[in-house]
């Protein structure tokens, strides 16, 4: 592109003093403007991350931690650590543990995965989407993983139900994007497997939490409201693969709306105060040719509420299961519509039926 350019004119009498004062404005205007600040745009104005905040590292005999609100979806490190206490209470995007020994470790809500590399004699309290180990010895995890979780190379591997509560956690699942709900902890699949041998096991029943993962003991951490009380968990204590009780069980599937959990968590509550055991839970989407397939002759009645959202459904065990869930049932959810079983006979494979379905669904 051309430019033009005028010959310079002679300025007229009197006008030298006029074009020395507008080149002095000028300059204070030049001046002025360069003080003014740079453009601000939303990517400048982020906080800067620095990983060591969010890394554990070489540490020995140390009780160490993070706070509700510090570690905020961030990814997180922890690695060569021997007799440590580490707990983090926020939940995060993944997380990985490497080269640790002799520690005890608890992991708020994890978004994605967790993933435990060469470490051995270690007590862990674990909330993931996918849990995995790979060349570990002699862990012992509570764990709540909405997918199955798989163990590689590893051996004296032991599993229980995540059981834990303070009062910032449950938030903390949903910002992780994870259900109360979904908790695959005893369904394990071993990438390795040996002859004759079995890598993994279940914690015993009546195990402890306090006893493999103390509370901290920093003044720090000591903030945090925890308690393990099984009937506060945030997390509800099923039996999963345990042998059950009675050849009878029973489903109940509570429709979305404003206290699907709250039922649910009600209902669990009656059951399990009459002595009936939870089994398993689990949250999913359905459409109306999969209430057809599990609630089949009754499906009509409950397909309009599954545009709602996904449904909870929950299987109870003991004799008496099914008499017991209708009877709580008409007295205390007499206003919400809720699938039961209508008999020992059928129970059975409404439970079969449910449960496939959503094994399908989530992809395990």
């Amino acid at each position: 592109m051309g430019c033009f350019f005028s010959r310079r004119r002679k300025p007229a009498q009197g006008g030298q003093q006029q074009q020395q004062q507008a080149a002095a404005g000028g300059a204070g205007q030049d001046a002025a403007a360069g003080e003014e600040k740079a453009p601000q745009y939303s990517w400048d104005q982020r906080a800067k991350i620095d990983p060591k905040d969010y890394t554990f590292s070489g540490l020995k005999d140390e009780t160490v931690g993070r706070l509700p609100g510090k570690v905020a979806g961030q990814q997180f490190v922890i690695q060569d650590c021997e007799n440590c206490s580490i707990y983090i209470f926020d939940h995060s995007a993944t997380i990985t543990i490497d080269d640790c020994v002799n520690c005890q470790i608890f992991l708020g809500p994890i978004k994605g995965s967790v993933f435990f590399r060469d470490c051995k004699d270690c007590k862990c309290i674990v909330a993931c989407q996918q849990f995995r180990t790979r060349d570990c010895r002699k862990l012992e995890v509570f764990l709540c993983c909405a997918t199955q979780p798989i163990i590689e190379s590893s051996t004296g591997m032991k599993f229980g139900c995540f059981q834990y509560y303070y009062p910032e956690l449950a938030l903390q699942f949903k910002d992780a994007g994870l259900s109360i709900f979904n908790n695959t902890w005893s369904n394990i699949h071993d990438f390795t497997p040996v002859s004759g041998e079995n890598n993994w096991g279940l914690l015993p029943e009546n195990a402890v939490v306090q006893d493999y993962v103390p509370l901290p003991s920093s003044e720090e951490l000591k903030a945090v409201r925890i308690s393990t009380d099984a009937a506060r968990s945030i997390i509800p204590i099923t039996r999963g693969r345990r042998q059950k009780s009675s050849d009878e069980s029973c489903l109940a599937v509570f429709f979305a709306g404003d206290y699907t959990t709250a039922n649910a968590r009600k209902l669990i509550d009656e059951m399990t105060g009459k002595g009936f055991q939870l089994v398993q839970t689990k949250e999913v989407l359905m459409k109306a040719e999969d209430a057809h397939r599990v609630f089949q002759q009754c499906a009509s009645e409950f397909i309009p509420l599954l545009d709602k959202g996904p449904v909870v459904a929950l299987e109870f065990n003991g004799d008496g299961a099914v008499k017991g869930c209708r009877s709580i049932i008409n007295d205390v959810f007499s206003g919400t519509k809720v699938f039961v079983s209508e008999s020992k006979a059928s129970a059975a494979q409404d439970v079969d039926n449910f449960y496939n379905f959503a094994d399908m669904q989530m992809g395990m």
